[in-house]
């Protein structure tokens, strides 16, 4: 856990981390708390780096392989 926390950290999660934090305050200042529950997981994604949004996959494994057949 302190790992995840400590190592990976690029500008797009702090994008994250910053607009997280920023719905959640906003959501709670206008006692929408429905903008609680989006700002918390948006926030705690860019805390944890979790999610494929950045490639930041708990697993590591998000790799997505191109298709050979597909053609252009």
């Amino acid at each position: 856990m302190k790992e995840r926390l400590l190592t990976g950290w690029s500008w797009v999660r702090f994008i994250y981390l910053l607009m997280g934090l920023l719905v959640l305050a906003q959501a709670i200042s206008e006692t929408q708390w429905w903008g609680v529950g989006v700002g918390a997981y948006v926030f705690l994604m860019g805390l944890f780096g979790f999610g494929c949004a950045v490639g930041n996959c708990a697993g590591g494994s998000c790799e997505a392989k191109p298709d050979r057949d597909q053609k252009i």
